[in-house]
């Protein structure tokens, strides 16, 4: 996605081999028209998957799902990290590391809003060892719905998360797929 790409290359900050920075347009402030673009691009990509609801974990996957979400006409949910006085019982909940935190979050979802019936789109911002869509899956799985596939807004393919998700069965479509972040430099895969 040329769009994104653009943008990586003129805002994305490199602050190690392994961490690209992206808060000037999708971890912390928000680019709504990219956003837009985004929800455009994965409808585009899965828009025959039949899908019923889009899946993410909160914060920063929220912008680029709801646009998804937007797009297809159908709901969105965002698995919880936190602990809610108001989401205790009747949730579906899993464990999940983030690489780029270094730690370990409960990631929680009402059973209210998944059904064996549903196909679910998973959307995150970043995909490095696939920890959260993992977790994400689990969690539709536990209800019987299906995953009609995980879209992935920039892909560390240095990293293996895409390739397990593929190999345990998931389609996975990354807009932007960073081959290397060596020396203080973006490169994409091409």
């Amino acid at each position: 996605m040329k769009l994104l790409k653009d943008k990586v290359m003129a805002e994305g900050i490199v602050l190690s081999d392994q961490v690209l920075k992206v808060d000037s347009f999708l971890n912390h402030q928000m680019d709504p028209v990219l956003m837009k673009e985004v929800g455009a691009e994965f409808t585009r990509r899965f828009g025959d998957e039949r899908i019923t609801k889009v899946l993410t974990i909160e914060s920063s996957g929220i912008a680029p799902a709801i646009m998804t979400s937007l797009e297809l006409g159908v709901p969105m949910i965002f698995a919880r990290k936190h602990k809610s006085l108001t989401l205790r019982d009747n949730i579906l909940v899993e464990k999940v590391y983030s690489f780029t935190k270094k730690e370990s979050n409960e990631i929680t979802v009402s059973k209210k809003f998944l059904s064996s019936e549903d196909r679910v789109l998973i959307i995150d911002d970043f995909l490095a060892n696939g920890e959260a869509a993992f977790g994400l899956a689990r969690i539709v799985e536990q209800v019987g719905a299906s995953v009609a596939g995980i879209g992935i807004v920039i892909e560390k393919s240095f990293q293996p998360g895409a390739g397990l998700l593929n190999k345990a069965g998931y389609r996975v479509e990354s807009l932007v797929r960073i081959a290397s972040l060596e020396n203080g430099a973006v490169s994409f895969v091409d």
